[in-house]
C-alpha cells in the first residue's frame, strides 16, 4: 500500500481537482433549469408580449422551452467536433484552458438574457455552452487518464463524473423558489457557474501538461521528465513510466487521421466496445429520468421538486460509491451490474406504471424504483461510458476515440431529450420497456467483448487490439474478471 500511497501527491490531486471543475459547471446547468421552468417560461411569454401585443400560444411556449434545454445537447455535439484538434494542437491542460472561456460567455449571455429582455441571448448562451461541453467532457478524461497513475487511472476518472452530478445536485438547490429561483433572481442563479471557472483560471495554469502528451505527442522528453517529477514526487517511478511511454511511442505512429481511425483494424474492436457501452448508457432510460424527473413526480406528489432533489441526492452518492469501487471491482464487473440492473428496474416500472391506476399505493414504489435506476446507472454505465474510450486507445486514437464518445453521449442526450415526451404519449408505460431492451443488450455485449483494464498499463491494453480483427477477448488470458 505504501507503494500506492506514494503517487499521491498535492500537485497529483489539485491537477485533477482542478480539471474537474469544468464537469462541475455542465452539472450546474443541468440541474438548474428544472425547478424554475414555469418562471422562465413566463420570461418568454413576458418578452413576446412586450414586443408583439399579445401571448406567445401555448404550443409554440411549449417548443421554445424544449429548444433552450435541449440546444445545450445540441451545442455539446458540435464542440465534440473540435477536440481533437484542440488536444493535438494545443494540449491537453490549454485546451481545457481555452474552451473555458466559451463557460464564460455562455454563462455571461444567459444572466444578460433578461436585462437585455430577450430570450434569444439566453437561447444563445446555452447554445456556446454546450460547445464548452461538449469539449470538455472529452478533455477531461483524456488529461487525468494521461496524468494518473495506472493503479488509480479509473477512480480519478471517475472524479469527473463526481463533480458532475454535485453540479447537478447545487444547481437544481439553486433553482429552488426558496433559494434562486425566483423572478427576481433567476438571472443571477444563471451565472453562478462563472465562479468555479474563475477558479480553475487561477489554479490549472500552475499544473503540468500530460506528460504522455510530451513525450508521445511532442517529442519532448525532457518536459515530460519535468512534469513526471511534479506529479509523481519520486525519481524511481519517473524513469519506469518513462520507460513505458516510449515503448508506446515506439509501437506508435504519430498522428490518425479520422478516416484512418475508422479504417484501421486495430481499432474496430474498441470502436465498436465504445458504441455499444456510450448507447448502451445514453438510450437506457436514466436521461430521461434526469430530464423529466419533475414533471413525472409532478403528477403524482405534492412536494415534487423535493423529490428530485433526492434524485440529486441519489445521484451523487452513487458516482462516490463507483469511484471506491472502480479499482476494486474493476471496469466490466461495475459495467455488468450497472446494465443488469437497469434492465430490472425498467421492468420494474414498467409493471408498476400500468397497474398504478388500480392500486395508487403503488406510487412510492415507483419513486423507490426511479431511486434505484439512477444509482444502478451512476454504479457503472454513467462513469464508465465517459473515460473508457481513453483506456482502450493508444496515444494517436484517444483524442478522436474521446470525441466519438462525446458526440455518443451528447448525440443520445439530445435524442432522448426531444423524443421521450412523444414515446411516452405513444407507448405510455411500455417505454421502459424499450429502454430494458437497450440495457440488456449492452449487459450481453459487455459480457463478451469488455475486457477488463483495471490495473494494466496503456501500452499493455493497446497490446490486446494490435492487428486483430475479431478475437473473442474474454478468452484471453487476463481478460476474464469473474476468475
Amino acid at each position: 500500500m505504501a507503494s500506492q500511497e506514494s503517487h499521491l501527491t498535492a500537485t497529483l490531486l489539485t491537477s485533477i481537482l482542478a480539471a474537474v471543475l469544468g464537469s462541475l459547471q455542465i452539472g450546474y446547468h443541468t440541474g438548474n433549469v428544472n425547478a424554475p421552468a414555469k418562471i422562465i417560461e413566463e420570461f418568454f411569454n413576458h418578452t413576446w408580449r412586450a414586443r408583439h401585443n399579445q401571448s406567445m400560444p401555448d404550443h409554440s411556449l411549449t417548443l421554445l422551452w424544449s429548444l433552450s434545454v435541449s440546444i445545450k445537447d445540441f451545442g455539446a455535439l458540435l464542440g465534440s467536433l473540435g477536440v481533437k484538434y484542440l488536444a493535438d494542437s494545443y494540449g491537453r491542460r490549454n485546451s481545457i484552458l481555452i474552451v473555458n472561456c466559451l463557460s464564460v460567455v455562455g454563462a455571461c449571455l444567459m444572466s444578460a438574457s433578461k436585462v437585455s429582455k430577450s430570450f434569444e441571448v439566453l437561447i444563445l448562451g446555452r447554445l456556446v455552452f454546450g460547445l464548452f461541453c461538449g469539449l470538455v467532457m472529452s478533455l477531461n478524461p483524456l488529461y487525468i487518464q494521461e496524468v494518473s497513475p495506472t493503479n488509480l487511472r479509473g477512480a480519478f476518472a471517475t472524479l469527473n463524473q463526481v463533480s458532475f452530478a454535485s453540479g447537478i445536485l447545487v444547481g437544481m438547490v439553486a433553482g429552488l423558489e426558496t433559494m434562486m429561483g425566483t423572478e427576481h433572481h433567476w438571472a443571477m442563479m444563471l451565472s453562478l457557474s462563472i465562479i468555479p471557472a474563475l477558479i480553475q483560471y487561477l489554479v490549472f495554469p500552475f499544473c503540468p501538461e500530460s506528460p504522455r502528451y510530451l513525450l508521445i505527442n511532442q517529442g519532448e522528453e525532457s518536459k515530460a521528465e519535468a512534469a513526471l517529477l511534479r506529479l509523481k514526487g519520486n525519481t524511481d517511478k519517473v524513469y519506469a513510466e518513462l520507460e513505458e511511454m516510449k515503448e508506446e511511442a515506439a509501437h506508435t505512429q504519430t498522428g490518425v487521421t479520422i478516416s484512418e481511425f475508422f479504417k484501421k483494424r486495430r481499432y474496430k474492436q474498441p470502436i465498436i466496445i465504445v458504441l455499444i457501452i456510450n448507447l448502451g448508457s445514453q438510450l437506457s432510460g436514466f436521461n430521461a429520468i434526469i430530464n423529466y424527473s419533475t414533471r413525472m413526480f409532478q403528477a403524482k406528489f405534492d412536494e415534487a421538486k423535493y423529490l428530485t432533489l433526492g434524485v440529486g441526492a441519489v445521484n451523487v452518492t452513487f458516482t462516490l460509491v463507483a469511484f471506491f469501487l472502480m479499482e476494486r471491482a474493476g471496469r466490466r464487473r461495475l459495467l455488468l451490474t450497472g446494465f443488469i440492473s437497469i434492465a430490472v428496474c425498467n421492468l420494474l416500472m414498467t409493471i408498476v406504471d400500468s397497474v398504478l391506476h388500480l392500486v395508487p399505493e403503488l406510487r412510492s414504489l415507483q419513486v423507490l424504483l426511479v431511486f434505484c435506476l439512477i444509482s444502478a446507472y451512476e454504479l457503472g454505465p454513467g462513469p464508465i461510458s465517459w473515460f473508457i474510450a481513453a483506456e482502450l486507445f493508444d496515444q494517436p486514437g484517444r483524442p478522436i476515440a474521446m470525441a466519438f464518445t462525446s458526440m455518443l453521449n451528447w448525440g443520445g442526450k439530445f435524442v432522448l431529450a426531444l423524443l421521450f415526451p412523444p414515446l411516452l404519449k405513444l407507448c405510455g408505460a411500455y417505454v421502459y420497456l424499450l429502454f430494458m431492451i437497450v440495457a440488456l443488450f449492452a449487459f450481453t455485449f459487455t459480457w463478451f467483448r469488455l475486457p477488463e483494464t483495471k490495473g494494466r498499463t496503456f501500452d499493455d491494453i493497446a497490446e490486446e487490439f494490435r492487428g486483430a480483427e475479431g478475437i473473442p477477448l474474454h478468452n484471453k488470458a487476463g481478460f476474464n474478471t469473474f476468475t
